[in-house]
């Protein structure tokens, strides 16, 4: 069986790991901590990152940074999307409003954000799926003209850009995911990226339990004491210990995963062109990190005999989101903005093909051969 997915691992992690356990330094905020962090900080040009043990955790970090978000306040987003990213606001009070897609890039259609608008809107919300940008100066534009904040959903977009200029930088906050199926992992993980430096001591009294210990830490104060309302977002030093491993090597594994898409692309570019199936799009200006590659069939039911077709030849395909709008609790907690024209249908054509750091050429190919198959 081709796994659709295997967690990405670098040989250094062991020697880390153990580090770690011999310097008895295993809880969060450790030395490969503060490497990470420093890591992301340099490479996305972000005034400040903190890891945080998920990215779900990172985007409740964020949304408590926002005092302007309150009980029945309205935050814009994707229906096309993880639960995390309405948790965080649902958990605050606030309405998710949803907003249609657009079918190229499932990403929120920056042209819809407009009319959602109301006075009870504090922020927006976009999610780069797949790591493809979505349409950021529209976004960062509209936020500006209504006096809203920005929290970038890009749990999928390491290592990608828009128009040069790193995913999760353009708005207050932005939220990286290092789960098991990213491009780089600590099992469960994730970063919150700053970009006002006023706003960094507030995120570190919340992410410290309501303290300023990273003040005493750094020994800028003899102690520390509670100071505001917070929770425990440290992931373990040894997490980040596996995760700095694959950091060191990141354009190694992003350079194996864009070889990946782009072989599955060529391969499969002549069923698109006889209108079979489509691939995804990358628009001009956005460079994306190989994080998935994708395929839509025609409708739900060719998807489903499809995944089964993959499954029988040894091929786990899967698809994704079920659109919150749909879900028990996207009713009961948000509202649909609009017109569902593409977020239902789309979602309900669309299948993950494997990709992972390690996928071999050729299984790419017996994957790409096994979808002619399929259509012929």
């Amino acid at each position: 069986m081709i796994n659709f997915n295997v967690p990405p691992y670098a040989e250094k992690a062991y020697e880390y790991i153990r580090e770690c356990v011999e310097k008895q330094k295993i809880c969060g905020d450790g030395a490969y901590t503060q490497k990470c962090n420093q890591w992301i900080e340099k490479n996305t040009g972000t005034a400040k990152c903190l890891l945080t043990t998920s990215c779900t955790h990172a985007t409740e970090l964020a949304a408590l940074l926002l005092p302007q978000i309150g009980r029945g306040d309205e935050v814009i987003m994707p229906s096309f999307t993880f639960v995390s990213t309405a948790d965080a606001f649902v958990l605050r009070g606030a309405v998710p409003v949803f907003v249609d897609i657009r079918p190229d890039t499932m990403n929120i259609d920056e042209k819809l954000i407009e009319s959602a608008v109301t006075e009870r809107t504090r922020a927006i919300v976009p999610v780069h799926y797949a790591g493809v940008a979505c349409e950021m100066d529209s976004i960062m534009e509209t936020a500006e003209r209504h006096g809203l904040a920005v929290i970038e959903d890009a749990a999928q977009g390491i290592m990608s850009t828009y128009k040069g200029k790193a995913l999760g930088t353009f708005g207050n906050f932005g939220c990286f995911s290092f789960h098991e199926t990213k491009n780089y992992s600590m099992g469960e993980g994730g970063a919150l990226l700053i970009r006002d430096p006023g706003d960094v001591e507030a995120a570190e009294i919340i992410r410290e339990k309501g303290t300023n210990r990273s003040k005493y830490n750094r020994g800028q104060i003899d102690k520390y004491t509670w100071i505001n309302y917070g929770s425990s977002y440290l992931p373990s030093d040894m997490n980040a210990a596996y995760l700095y491993a694959q950091l060191e090597i990141a354009e190694e594994i992003n350079e194996a995963r864009l070889a990946c898409w782009n072989r599955y692309y060529e391969n499969l570019r002549p069923l698109a062109e006889a209108g079979k199936i489509e691939l995804p799009v990358v628009p001009e200006g956005c460079v994306h990190n190989g994080h998935m590659f994708y395929i839509k069939t025609a409708d739900i039911e060719e998807r489903t005999e499809f995944i089964a077709y993959l499954k029988k030849r040894e091929v786990h395909a899967v698809f994704h989101y079920v659109p919150l709008h749909t879900a028990p609790a996207g009713l009961k907690f948000g509202r649909f903005h609009g017109e569902d024209r593409y977020t239902t249908r789309e979602s309900e054509r669309l299948v993950r093909l494997p990709m992972y750091y390690g996928l071999k050429q050729e299984q790419v190919d017996y994957i790409c051969d096994t979808v002619k198959e399929f259509y012929a």
